[in-house]
């Protein structure tokens, strides 16, 4: 992968769309976002409930992050290695950020694009360095963190011994997984055996986009996560739904990045998919699938993407989320906040839902 390459991908992170971003200023524009601020969300009156409530003060310390990453220095390593950019990270940098927006714990979770360039022997190698590091992490800082580990799905044989260390050795709280490797969507076929164990276990499975194969570049100008992201998260979802794997693997629990991504916007022609295809897995539709995940919040809080997600889903299924160190905790508590969530769906969102996926934490 040329550098050229690995920067546009590293461009399409989940900070790729703030002001003062380039290819050669790629840290710079990251440092100036965080300090910056965060732009303000459009005020409109759609949809907002008649009981309001402000979102929690940050002293309180009771919000759970399902969406916060972590990079450990061999992760760190690897990137550079392949020519890819990675973003400022450090454990305290972490930690300020969660006492300052009133977060308890984070989960975390691989940076894009995870353990896997292609190498089985370097994935494994990989993996088990980031889930250690991780382990450390929560174990080091307790009631502060949780684990989401990382395997790499295209090494079915490598993530099933990998899912055994994690979950038996280091009580990994869930999985993160990314949308798609090596071109194949959550729901192939061949990622089957990985599935039947994570349905054995009743397993949380957090998943984040990144910019597929067939995309990076598409829009001269535009940098791929600012379409792509949102769209991959939106492939992978539909794939696993009308591939008949979500129901086939009914005790796995998905949480899912930046408020489904399109998915909310699309359901429409999705519904009118199954009725055109008939899909015999899906006798009622995609709909109470779709129902059945769970979404977080980071960069899916504005009045407007808020919206139509709760058209889709009950807010029983929303989880907090802030994508740091790409994004703040600023930005999503503004968009809770604006919002105005009444109180018992403020706990609901902040913590209540996440304590009920995640029983190991205390918040």
């Amino acid at each position: 992968m040329s550098g050229q390459t690995g920067v546009r991908r590293l461009l399409s992170g989940c900070g790729c769309c703030a002001p003062g971003f380039s290819a050669t200023g790629l840290e710079l524009g990251r440092r100036s976002f965080l300090t910056g601020g965060i732009a303000a969300v459009a005020a409109t009156t759609l949809g907002a409930p008649t009981v309001l409530a402000q979102a929690q003060p940050a002293a309180a310390k009771v919000r759970v992050d399902v969406h916060h990453h972590f990079l450990p220095p061999q992760h760190r390593e690897a990137l550079t290695k392949h020519k890819m950019g990675a973003p400022r990270w450090s454990p305290a940098m972490s930690i300020e950020d969660m006492d300052k927006s009133g977060i308890a714990v984070s989960m975390l979770s691989q940076v894009q694009p995870g353990a896997w360039f292609g190498d089985v022997a370097e994935s494994r190698r990989l993996s088990r360095e980031i889930n250690d590091y991780g382990a450390k992490l929560v174990q080091d800082h307790p009631g502060r963190f949780g684990l989401f580990a990382t395997i790499s799905l295209p090494d079915v044989e490598g993530s099933l011994k990998e899912i055994e260390y994690v979950f038996d050795t280091l009580k990994a709280d869930g999985l993160g997984l990314l949308t798609s490797y090596d071109g194949k969507y959550l729901g192939d076929p061949s990622f089957a055996p990985i599935y039947k164990e994570l349905n054995r276990r009743k397993a949380v499975i957090y998943v984040h986009p990144l910019t597929p194969k067939c995309c990076d570049g598409a829009v001269p100008g535009i940098p791929p996560g600012s379409i792509e992201y949102a769209t991959d998260t939106t492939r992978t979802i539909a794939h696993l739904v009308f591939s008949g794997t979500a129901t086939k693997y009914p005790d796995i629990r998905w949480i899912f990045s930046h408020s489904g991504g399109t998915l909310p916007f699309l359901t429409a022609r999705f519904v009118r998919q199954q009725i055109v295809q008939k899909h015999a897995h899906l006798p009622n539709g995609p709909m109470p699938e779709f129902a059945k995940f769970y979404y977080e919040l980071a960069q899916g809080n504005t009045r407007g993407q808020l919206a139509a997600l709760l058209q889709m889903v009950p807010t029983s299924q929303l989880l907090y989320g802030t994508d740091f160190p790409y994004r703040d905790g600023a930005e999503v508590n503004k968009g809770i906040a604006d919002w105005g969530f009444n109180a018992t769906e403020l706990r609901s969102i902040e913590r209540e839902t996440a304590a009920k996926l995640l029983p190991r934490i205390k918040v």
